[in-house]
């Protein structure tokens, strides 16, 4: 699959672990939409430490088991995708950071999945 050379939109999610959308982690929600509206991939990273908006800063403990830390899932793909996507986003996100920026794909190797 070569559909991902060349400029392409970086969409970045900034999230909390403990947002939620109907009732499911809104990390989750978010990946699923990502796969229902045929997006390329979408990765999550857990932050060890973060610094938000209500200024708080959010640290992760070994012995927390439930804790609030900070949350960034990254998606690229065509602008046309990401920018429907958005739309989707706005409906099931209520309070977080999304940005958008311009990057150039290199290189996008796979081993074909069979199913």
């Amino acid at each position: 699959m070569k559909r991902l050379l060349g400029t392409k939109k970086l969409l970045k999610i900034y999230i909390d672990t403990n947002d939620k959308h109907a009732g499911e982690p809104l990390w989750q929600a978010i990946l699923k939409e990502a796969r229902a509206m045929g997006l390329s991939g979408a990765t999550v990273y857990k932050s060890v430490s973060g610094l938000g908006i209500h200024s708080e800063i959010k640290t992760a403990h070994i012995v927390a088991l439930s804790q609030s830390l900070p949350l960034v899932i990254e998606m690229i793909d065509a602008e046309e995708k990401i920018k429907a996507f958005l739309t989707k986003l706005d409906e099931i996100m209520e309070e977080g950071l999304v940005t958008l920026s311009d990057v150039e794909v290199m290189q996008y190797k796979h081993k074909e999945h069979h199913a």
